[in-house]
Protein backbone atom coordinates (compact mmCIF):
# COMPACT_ATOMS: atom_id res chain seq x y z
CA UNK A 1 0.00 0.00 0.00
CA UNK A 2 1.25 3.47 -0.87
CA UNK A 3 0.57 5.09 2.50
CA UNK A 4 1.56 3.64 5.88
CA UNK A 5 -0.86 0.94 6.94
CA UNK A 6 -3.06 1.22 9.99
CA UNK A 7 -2.83 -1.75 12.35
CA UNK A 8 -5.07 -2.64 15.27
CA UNK A 9 -3.93 -5.15 17.87
CA UNK A 10 -6.45 -7.00 20.02
CA UNK A 11 -5.13 -8.80 23.09
CA UNK A 12 -6.22 -10.09 26.47
CA UNK A 13 -2.91 -10.49 28.28
CA UNK A 14 0.62 -9.20 28.56
CA UNK A 15 0.99 -7.83 25.05
CA UNK A 16 4.50 -9.12 24.36
CA UNK A 17 3.67 -9.71 20.69
CA UNK A 18 2.13 -6.25 20.51
CA UNK A 19 5.39 -4.82 21.84
CA UNK A 20 7.41 -6.77 19.23
CA UNK A 21 5.22 -5.48 16.40
CA UNK A 22 5.31 -1.92 17.76
CA UNK A 23 9.12 -2.04 17.88
CA UNK A 24 9.23 -3.23 14.28
CA UNK A 25 6.97 -0.33 13.28
CA UNK A 26 9.17 2.14 15.19
CA UNK A 27 12.28 0.82 13.47
CA UNK A 28 10.72 1.08 10.03
CA UNK A 29 10.70 -2.68 9.48
CA UNK A 30 6.90 -2.55 9.10
CA UNK A 31 5.60 0.35 6.98
CA UNK A 32 2.65 0.94 9.26
CA UNK A 33 1.49 2.47 12.51
CA UNK A 34 -0.36 0.84 15.35
CA UNK A 35 -3.48 2.97 15.31
CA UNK A 36 -5.36 1.12 18.05
CA UNK A 37 -4.78 -1.41 20.81
CA UNK A 38 -7.88 -3.06 22.26
CA UNK A 39 -8.12 -5.34 25.28
CA UNK A 40 -11.22 -7.01 26.64
CA UNK A 41 -9.63 -7.30 30.10
CA UNK A 42 -9.50 -4.24 32.40
CA UNK A 43 -5.99 -3.74 33.72
CA UNK A 44 -4.38 -6.08 31.19
CA UNK A 45 -0.65 -5.54 30.81
CA UNK A 46 -1.09 -4.89 27.09
CA UNK A 47 -2.92 -1.65 27.92
CA UNK A 48 -0.05 -0.50 30.13
CA UNK A 49 2.42 -1.34 27.36
CA UNK A 50 0.34 0.68 24.90
CA UNK A 51 0.28 3.60 27.34
CA UNK A 52 4.06 3.41 27.70
CA UNK A 53 4.47 3.51 23.93
CA UNK A 54 1.87 6.31 23.60
CA UNK A 55 -0.32 4.20 21.35
CA UNK A 56 -4.08 4.78 21.10
CA UNK A 57 -5.72 2.15 23.27
CA UNK A 58 -8.97 1.25 24.98
CA UNK A 59 -10.59 -1.47 27.04
CA UNK A 60 -13.78 -2.96 25.65
CA UNK A 61 -14.77 -5.31 28.45
CA UNK A 62 -16.87 -8.19 27.14
CA UNK A 63 -18.53 -8.43 30.55
CA UNK A 64 -20.12 -5.02 30.01
CA UNK A 65 -22.25 -6.27 27.11
CA UNK A 66 -25.43 -8.30 27.12
CA UNK A 67 -24.38 -10.47 24.20
CA UNK A 68 -21.37 -11.49 22.16
CA UNK A 69 -22.84 -9.64 19.19
CA UNK A 70 -23.05 -6.40 21.17
CA UNK A 71 -19.47 -6.80 22.41
CA UNK A 72 -18.15 -7.47 18.93
CA UNK A 73 -20.11 -4.56 17.47
CA UNK A 74 -18.38 -2.26 19.94
CA UNK A 75 -15.00 -3.58 18.80
CA UNK A 76 -15.94 -3.34 15.14
CA UNK A 77 -17.06 0.25 15.55
CA UNK A 78 -13.76 1.14 17.22
CA UNK A 79 -11.91 -0.44 14.29
CA UNK A 80 -14.06 1.35 11.72
CA UNK A 81 -13.51 4.67 13.46
CA UNK A 82 -9.76 4.24 13.00
CA UNK A 83 -10.05 3.01 9.38
CA UNK A 84 -7.98 -0.06 10.26
CA UNK A 85 -6.29 -1.96 7.43
CA UNK A 86 -5.05 -5.01 9.35
CA UNK A 87 -6.36 -6.55 12.59
CA UNK A 88 -3.81 -8.55 14.56
CA UNK A 89 -4.94 -10.89 17.33
CA UNK A 90 -2.18 -11.27 19.91
CA UNK A 91 -3.31 -13.48 22.74
CA UNK A 92 -6.99 -12.54 22.44
CA UNK A 93 -8.79 -15.11 24.55
CA UNK A 94 -12.24 -14.88 23.01
CA UNK A 95 -13.64 -16.80 20.05
CA UNK A 96 -14.80 -14.41 17.34
CA UNK A 97 -18.09 -14.94 15.53
CA UNK A 98 -18.40 -15.42 11.79
CA UNK A 99 -19.84 -11.91 11.51
CA UNK A 100 -16.70 -10.29 12.93
CA UNK A 101 -14.42 -12.46 10.83
CA UNK A 102 -16.34 -11.70 7.63
CA UNK A 103 -15.87 -7.95 8.11
CA UNK A 104 -12.07 -8.31 8.21
CA UNK A 105 -11.71 -11.52 6.24
CA UNK A 106 -8.28 -11.55 4.64
CA UNK A 107 -7.12 -8.74 6.94
CA UNK A 108 -7.31 -10.63 10.23
CA UNK A 109 -4.27 -12.47 11.61
CA UNK A 110 -3.65 -14.67 14.62
CA UNK A 111 -0.65 -16.43 16.12
CA UNK A 112 -1.00 -19.84 17.71
CA UNK A 113 1.63 -21.54 19.91
CA UNK A 114 1.84 -24.83 18.03
CA UNK A 115 2.74 -26.17 14.62
CA UNK A 116 -0.77 -26.08 13.23
CA UNK A 117 -2.69 -28.13 12.31
CA UNK A 118 -1.36 -29.84 15.43
CA UNK A 119 -2.94 -28.83 18.73
CA UNK A 120 -5.56 -26.18 17.99
CA UNK A 121 -7.10 -24.69 21.12
CA UNK A 122 -5.51 -24.45 24.55
CA UNK A 123 -2.68 -26.10 26.53
CA UNK A 124 -0.61 -26.60 23.40
CA UNK A 125 2.78 -26.96 25.08
CA UNK A 126 1.67 -29.61 27.55
CA UNK A 127 -0.11 -31.49 24.78
CA UNK A 128 3.08 -31.56 22.71
CA UNK A 129 5.06 -32.80 25.72
CA UNK A 130 2.46 -35.45 26.57
CA UNK A 131 2.54 -36.71 22.97
CA UNK A 132 6.32 -37.12 23.09
CA UNK A 133 6.88 -34.70 20.22
CA UNK A 134 10.43 -33.77 19.32
CA UNK A 135 9.53 -30.24 18.28
CA UNK A 136 6.95 -27.55 18.82
CA UNK A 137 6.64 -24.01 17.56
CA UNK A 138 4.28 -21.25 16.51
CA UNK A 139 2.13 -20.48 13.49
CA UNK A 140 0.90 -17.16 12.12
CA UNK A 141 -2.28 -17.70 10.14
CA UNK A 142 -5.20 -15.93 8.60
CA UNK A 143 -8.36 -16.19 10.71
CA UNK A 144 -11.33 -18.06 9.30
CA UNK A 145 -14.52 -19.12 11.11
CA UNK A 146 -13.09 -22.55 12.03
CA UNK A 147 -10.97 -22.29 15.18
CA UNK A 148 -7.21 -22.18 14.52
CA UNK A 149 -7.81 -23.63 11.05
CA UNK A 150 -6.91 -20.66 8.83
CA UNK A 151 -4.19 -20.97 6.19
CA UNK A 152 -0.69 -20.61 7.64
CA UNK A 153 1.58 -17.74 6.62
CA UNK A 154 4.76 -18.61 8.51
CA UNK A 155 5.88 -21.05 11.19
CA UNK A 156 8.82 -21.23 13.57
CA UNK A 157 10.00 -24.62 14.77
CA UNK A 158 11.46 -25.10 18.25
CA UNK A 159 13.09 -28.33 19.43
CA UNK A 160 11.71 -29.91 22.57
CA UNK A 161 14.67 -30.51 24.88
CA UNK A 162 15.19 -33.15 27.57
CA UNK A 163 13.81 -31.81 30.82
CA UNK A 164 11.46 -29.33 29.17
CA UNK A 165 8.22 -28.54 30.91
CA UNK A 166 5.35 -26.45 29.59
CA UNK A 167 6.85 -23.27 31.03
CA UNK A 168 10.33 -23.65 29.55
CA UNK A 169 8.95 -24.70 26.18
CA UNK A 170 6.52 -21.79 26.19
CA UNK A 171 9.34 -19.30 26.79
CA UNK A 172 11.34 -20.54 23.80
CA UNK A 173 8.30 -20.64 21.55
CA UNK A 174 7.32 -17.12 22.57
CA UNK A 175 10.77 -15.83 21.65
CA UNK A 176 10.17 -17.13 18.14
CA UNK A 177 6.68 -15.62 18.06
CA UNK A 178 8.29 -12.21 18.51
CA UNK A 179 10.36 -12.89 15.40
CA UNK A 180 7.78 -14.30 13.01
CA UNK A 181 4.72 -12.21 13.87
CA UNK A 182 6.29 -8.88 12.83
CA UNK A 183 7.51 -10.58 9.64
CA UNK A 184 4.03 -11.80 8.76
CA UNK A 185 2.51 -8.40 9.53
CA UNK A 186 5.07 -6.74 7.28
CA UNK A 187 4.30 -9.08 4.38
CA UNK A 188 0.57 -8.43 4.72
CA UNK A 189 0.96 -4.66 4.96
CA UNK A 190 3.23 -4.67 1.91
CA UNK A 191 0.76 -6.78 -0.04
CA UNK A 192 3.27 -9.59 -0.43
CA UNK A 193 0.98 -12.09 1.30
CA UNK A 194 -2.77 -12.28 0.74
CA UNK A 195 -5.65 -14.64 1.35
CA UNK A 196 -7.01 -15.58 -2.07
CA UNK A 197 -9.78 -18.11 -2.61
CA UNK A 198 -9.16 -19.54 0.83
CA UNK A 199 -5.43 -20.06 0.26
CA UNK A 200 -2.30 -18.06 1.03
CA UNK A 201 -0.83 -16.28 -1.97
CA UNK A 202 2.79 -15.13 -1.67
CA UNK A 203 4.69 -12.75 -3.87
CA UNK A 204 7.35 -14.65 -5.87
CA UNK A 205 10.01 -12.50 -4.18
CA UNK A 206 9.31 -14.45 -0.99
CA UNK A 207 10.46 -17.75 -2.51
CA UNK A 208 12.48 -19.47 0.17
CA UNK A 209 10.47 -17.75 2.91
CA UNK A 210 7.74 -20.36 2.98
CA UNK A 211 5.58 -21.47 5.84
CA UNK A 212 8.58 -22.79 7.76
CA UNK A 213 11.10 -20.22 8.96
Amino acid sequence: MSTPGRIAIIASGSGSNMAAIASACDQGDIPATISLVISNVPGARVLARAEEKQLPHCCINHRDYESRDAFEEAMLQALRDKAIDLVVLAGFMRILTDRFIREYYGSLLNIHPSLLPKYPGLNTHQRALDAGDKESGATVHFVIPELDAGPGIIQARVPILPGDDASSLSARVQAQEHRIYPQAVRWCIEGKVELRNGKVWKDPSLTGNGVNA
